[in-house]
C-alpha cells in the first residue's frame, strides 16, 4: 500500500557513460511509482517546490509521507 519516489539531482548526460545513466534509470522506474529528475523538471533539492511536486504526483500530504 505504500507509493515510493526517487528524487534525482540529475544532469542531462551527453558523455561516454551516459548509456549506464539511462540503464540505472530505467531499472529505477521500473522499481520505484515515481521517478522526478531535476535536469527534467528544472528544480533540484532543497528546493520546496520538488518536494510539493513528488507530493502532487503522488496525491500525497506532508503529513502522510
Amino acid at each position: 500500500g505504500f507509493l515510493t519516489c526517487v528524487l534525482a539531482d540529475s544532469w542531462l548526460d551527453d558523455g561516454d557513460g551516459r548509456a549506464l545513466t539511462a540503464a540505472l534509470l530505467r531499472r529505477l522506474r521500473s522499481r520505484f511509482h515515481l521517478v522526478l529528475e531535476s535536469c527534467r523538471i528544472g528544480m533540484r533539492k532543497p528546493d520546496p517546490r520538488i518536494y510539493s511536486r513528488a507530493l502532487e504526483a503522488l496525491r500525497a500530504r506532508p503529513q502522510e509521507v
